[in-house]
């Protein structure tokens, strides 16, 4: 990989798709790349005015916004380290990752403000309200004239009006710190991943030449995965800043009935998206009708199969907004019962595989070239190896290699030298085969694997999966409990009701299926029993269950 530097493929792309949209608001304010580059100059003028030094910390924590697009830009293209904060975490764990990250800046929405103590968090220099870019606390008064003059700054510093010719972004190194990004995953505390410039331009090197060479200036993409998270931040927003497209934000929590009302107007021509989406549009919309004896009939006849196939497709990808290249799914287990469907009816979806730790891609395969149940092969610039006598029949730790892999973990020497084999390799704590063709096939967390009665490896995740195809299921999560396995489940108890059911009558429906979902499982990995959740699992905000809260 021959690096070019990621801030300079930003300026350029600013210059040649200066009248373009650039940033939206669903059903809001759109910018533009003139306007999106002059609020990042003025920031820049603030930055510098408050004391900003290159790699100094700026810290974002906020809902899916435009503004957070031009707050996170603002601080890369100055030379700022940015550390981007998920806005669901409780004001303590917000104060802790601002002095952790050593952020002399933060942006932040109101709401979330109002929870937070500039007390508690000695080290910032300011405190921007990220929707006007106000400032809401000043350690040095002189800061405030900072904020109070800046238009007149502005005006200085370009007396000749602003345009393309005006930007000169910060050069950036291939090893050089770009981001701390801090994990939200499902084993506990979050830590400080150091994401490099060389593994952002990675990423936008494996984007561009391989997952989406048919995107172009001016296309659409709808940004609904959290910002703050790597899957989210680099292939719904940052690599498409760098070909001029439009990312319209889903500013308001992205439920199902949004996110599809969104596609239908915006008609995206990629789309980003974790297999919870899909996987409640097929239960909701799909299930019921396949479930019809008739036309699970129909399915199994040669020629009408595929006339039917075809129309599920059709119907499938318009409610999806008709236009898209294809759905690349990542961030969860993909439910195997949905992909088969899929894959059958020839929907254009793939199921890619990475982390935090990598920026975040490590497998990726087009939609033509998908294998059922595989995460794809190596990314662009990446290797991958299994830590197995057998790699293609005895799973293994995967542990992977390449200019994505992170730095290590900002300021845990301990976490750092855990993550990384004598030999060099980052080890991802998740167990897999691959095959010889290179298809990677993940069998669950190393974590979370359970030993059965003679010693067999049980992934949880692979029993998860056969309970969650049952009616009224909406979630499971399957724990080692009294010596047995124990499967939590959180049913659908509005469509209970709706179906005539008390809370007790769905419970023992539920139960009734639990020989039906054995004669599924191997002996060893057997149901023991079952509990109710009476509310939804907590979860990650790639809609992950935070499985450690639930262990016994």
């Amino acid at each position: 990989m021959e690096f070019q530097s990621v801030n300079k493929i930003l300026q350029k792309s600013f210059q040649q798709n200066w009248d373009r949209s650039a940033l939206s608001n669903y059903q809001g304010v759109t910018l533009s790349y003139r306007e999106v580059a002059r609020r990042i100059a003025k920031l820049h003028i603030a930055f510098d005015q408050c004391g900003l030094r290159k790699g100094d910390k700026v810290a974002i924590c906020s809902r899916n916004q435009a503004n957070w697009g031009v707050s996170f830009l603002a601080a890369i293209t100055y030379g700022a380290v940015a550390v981007p904060i998920l806005h669901e975490f409780k004001a303590g764990n917000i104060h802790f990752l601002v002095n952790h990250s050593e952020s002399r800046v933060l942006f932040v929405d109101d709401v979330i403000w109002e929870g937070l103590s500039p007390e508690e968090m000695p080290g910032l220099a300011v405190v921007v309200q990220v929707n006007t870019f106000k400032f809401l606390y000043t350690a040095k008064d002189e800061y405030n004239n900072v904020r109070e003059h800046l238009n007149e700054s502005f005006g200085a510093r370009y007396p000749n009006a602003f345009g393309p010719e005006d930007l000169d972004y910060y050069e950036d190194s291939a090893d050089e710190l770009a981001i701390i990004n801090y994990t939200s995953g499902t084993s506990g505390f979050s830590k400080g991943v150091m994401i490099p410039y060389r593994a952002l331009y990675s990423n936008i090197e494996f984007a561009a030449k391989d997952a989406c060479p048919m995107l172009k200036p001016g296309y659409s993409v709808v940004s609904m995965l959290p910002s703050a998270h790597m899957y989210g931040m680099m292939f719904e927003f940052l690599f498409e800043m760098t070909i001029g497209m439009h990312v319209h934000f889903l500013s308001r929590v992205p439920s199902p009935k949004i996110i599809m009302q969104a596609f239908a107007e915006i008609h995206p021509d990629i789309i980003i998206a974790v297999p919870l989406v899909i996987e409640k549009v097929y239960k909701s919309k799909l299930k019921p009708i396949l479930d019809k004896n008739r036309i699970k009939y129909l399915l199994n006849i040669p020629l009408l199969d595929k006339a039917i196939a075809k129309r599920f497709c059709s119907e499938l990808t318009t409610s999806f907004g008709g236009k898209f290249e294809e759905v690349i799914l990542g961030g969860a287990a993909f439910n195997p019962e949905v992909e088969r469907f899929l894959h059958k009816i020839g929907f254009h979806y793939t199921v890619g595989y990475g982390m935090t730790e990598c920026a975040p891609i490590i497998c990726y395969a087009h939609w033509d070239k998908v294998k059922v149940g595989s995460s794809g092969r190596a990314a662009l610039n990446m290797q991958i190896r299994i830590d197995s006598s057998d790699p293609r029949t005895i799973p293994g730790e995967v542990q992977v290699k390449g200019p994505n892999v992170c730095l290590g973990y900002y300021r845990n020497e301990e976490a750092t030298a855990a993550a990384f084999t004598e030999d060099g390799w980052f080890r991802t704590g998740d167990m897999g085969v691959i095959d010889e063709d290179g298809y990677l096939f993940l069998r669950g967390r190393s974590k979370c694997m359970v030993l059965g009665p003679s010693g067999q490896n049980i992934y949880p995740e692979e029993l998860e999966a056969v309970i969650n195809n049952y009616n009224y299921v909406v979630d499971s999560l399957v724990i080692e409990d009294d010596g047995g396995l124990t499967a939590l489940i959180y049913p659908d108890w509005h469509q209970g009701v709706l179906d005539g059911f008390s809370r007790e009558g769905l419970e023992a429906r539920i139960r009734e299926a639990l020989p039906q979902i054995n004669d599924e499982l191997p002996n060893y990995a057997r149901i023991k029993k079952i509990e109710f959740m009476p509310e939804d699992f907590e979860r990650t905000p790639k809609k992950s269950i935070k499985r450690y809260l639930y262990q016994r």
